[in-house]
């Protein structure tokens, strides 16, 4: 790469870094503040200031953690992050054991309207959860869950298999058939195939499928928000908006942290397996 070439990468990149962790830095920074800062006008939303409204960079005699400790302790900010996990993960283990056979079985042994049959499963996943919401309601109601982490587990598959069936679709098609073919004629039934050749391969899509089905998991809100109206079932994405902001009165420094938090560790996952998740995003995007 030339130097001209290098200079135009960091020309285009560090602005848009900069642009997206900015929200990040701006969570950090008022999840510190005091009230009277936060609610000094003078005072820039951007920096720590004394009474006086001076800058000081020196923050941390001018910061203050009794928001973050209002959170964990006066709120169930844990208890969230616990059914968030809980839901998370037994919505991947669902998204998983239902999408894999399903994405093999249209990618390998439907024949010609597999494909078809995957485009028609992803248009499901289009449709607007408000359409959907009333049936699934019924259903929940039927079925005696409300209030309870069981409706969000029986709902978010709704629309995390179909998408993830369509996505495993694309990757399996990826990976050369005459590997299975091969462990087929060695006496390997389809079955053994599929687990000793096509999962291992297929560890990219996998991740990929893993880390989009928590994210929707966690961000998801209109069903968290409706069928769970006690504060200790509720997931993050529903607690927060509404145990923090009563009324007209925003605890915003708490909110900042709040949201901060949990994308810490979603961050951190991203970043870890990043390459993967790359070639499990576009594994089928050429076939």
């Amino acid at each position: 790469m030339t130097r001209r070439e290098k200079g135009l990468t960091y020309a285009v990149v560090v602005p848009f870094a900069i642009f997206l962790a900015f929200p990040f830095y701006f969570a950090l920074v008022t999840m510190f503040k005091t009230n009277l800062d936060l609610a000094n006008v003078e005072h820039s939303p951007y920096l720590y200031n004394d009474l006086e409204g001076n800058f000081h960079w020196d923050f941390w005699n001018y910061a203050t953690t009794e928001h973050v400790r209002f959170l964990f302790e006066d709120t169930n900010y844990p208890r969230w992050l616990l059914n968030t996990a809980i839901v998370g993960a037994a919505v991947v283990g669902i998204t998983l054991l239902l999408a894999l056979p399903a994405g093999y079985a249209l990618a390998r042994l439907a024949g010609r309207w597999g494909q078809g049959a995957g485009v028609a499963i992803f248009m499901v996943y289009l449709i607007p959860p408000t359409l959907l919401f009333l049936p699934l309601s019924r259903l929940i109601t039927q079925l005696d869950l409300e209030d309870s982490l069981w409706a969000l587990i029986l709902i978010y598959p709704s629309f995390t298999v179909p998408f993830a069936t369509w996505l495993l679709m694309g990757f399996f098609k990826t990976i050369p058939q005459e590997l299975e073919d091969a462990a087929l004629i060695d006496g390997a039934s389809r079955l053994k195939a599929f687990g000793l050749i096509v999962l291992p391969i297929s560890l990219p899509g996998i991740l990929t499928v893993v880390i989009f089905a928590f994210s929707l998991c966690v961000n998801e809100f209109i069903y968290a928000f409706t069928l769970i109206s006690s504060s200790e079932q509720r997931t993050v994405s529903a607690g927060i908006p509404n145990d923090l902001i009563r009324g007209d009165v925003f605890f915003w420094q708490s909110l900042m942290a709040a949201v901060l938090i949990p994308t810490i560790p979603l961050a951190l996952l991203y970043n870890a397996f990043l390459d993967r998740f790359i070639k499990g995003f576009t594994g089928g995007a050429f076939r």
